[in-house]
């Protein structure tokens, strides 16, 4: 006994399959309880994405943990957006019911619900930190701006000059965070060997030398970046980690870390001489 084309609203709801059959003959026997289950090859999926929306780091107040929210997108919204960018959302403000984690008494309290927002529309932000640098489109007069300024003999020293003006001097610093802003060429190589452009600064002082301020300005000034201290880093946060999810079925979801959300930019640590010798190896 086949029951087709079942409709199943989106977000978490889900369908709850019947407990008996209804198609009850004389002279067989009864079914047992929960009789059907579902066949795959006759469902039609869609693209689903969960994602956690967190509030900016500059509007949380000082000494508390920023806020977080579920999202869930479906179809043509997935995968719009990746982990660090600051994002614009249009949803209905939805709730389901919490999962049984835990054992005996320590279950879900009956009742309670979690919210979640069904995404109707994401925007993501062009400008400001955590932008999305693939949709920036420049217009005529500054693709000549920046024409003029190539043919400059000294745009290297304009460039420099440009970093951390509000520091006096150290200029070899600058050149050299100037160098890792643009990065280098990525070559290949003809026996297919692949050299990474990317440039890395270690710097290195006495106390008071505008080392984290310089820190400080690459955070500001690039598209994408990440700041962090390496006191309280371990290798778990820079890199990724395994964490499981009691809110979906207890299973398993991958949180990235400075390094993951910063990718294609900059990740700059402050304090690295304190981070520990296998955490600077994971790096």
């Amino acid at each position: 006994n086949t029951i087709p084309n079942l409709g199943i609203e989106s977000g978490y709801n889900g369908y709850m399959l019947p407990r008996k059959c209804n198609s009850e003959q004389a002279g067989r026997p009864s079914c047992p309880l929960d009789p059907y289950f579902i066949l795959p090859d006759k469902c039609k999926c869609v693209d689903f994405q969960s994602i956690k929306l967190q509030e900016t780091p500059d509007s949380v107040p000082h000494g508390e943990m920023p806020r977080h929210c579920s999202l869930y997108l479906e179809r043509s919204l997935v995968e719009r957006a990746v982990p660090g960018n600051r994002v614009t959302v249009l949803g209905v403000y939805c709730i389901r019911k919490q999962n049984k984690a835990g054992k005996g008494n320590q279950r879900g309290a009956v009742g309670v619900r979690d919210p979640y927002i069904r995404v109707l529309g994401i925007e993501v932000d062009t400008d400001g930190p955590g932008r999305a640098s693939g949709h920036v489109v420049f217009t005529g007069e500054e693709e000549e701006r920046f024409r003029r300024l190539a043919a400059d003999p000294r745009v290297y020293e304009r460039i420099t000059k440009s970093i951390a003006p509000s520091i006096y001097g150290s200029d070899d610093i600058k050149r050299a965070i100037a160098c890792l802003l643009f990065g280098g060429s990525r070559k290949k190589l003809p026996d297919g060997l692949i050299r990474r452009g990317d440039i890395n600064v270690l710097l290195l002082g006495d106390p008071g030398t505008a080392k984290s301020q310089l820190l400080k300005f690459v955070e500001r000034v690039a598209p994408i970046c990440v700041y962090t201290s390496g006191k309280g880093s371990s290798a778990a946060g820079l890199t990724a980690s395994v964490m499981r999810d009691h809110s979906r079925n207890g299973g398993f979801v991958v949180e990235g870390g400075a390094m993951v959300l910063a990718d294609g930019g900059v990740v700059c640590i402050d304090e690295f001489d304190k981070m520990k010798e296998d955490d600077r190896v994971a790096i």
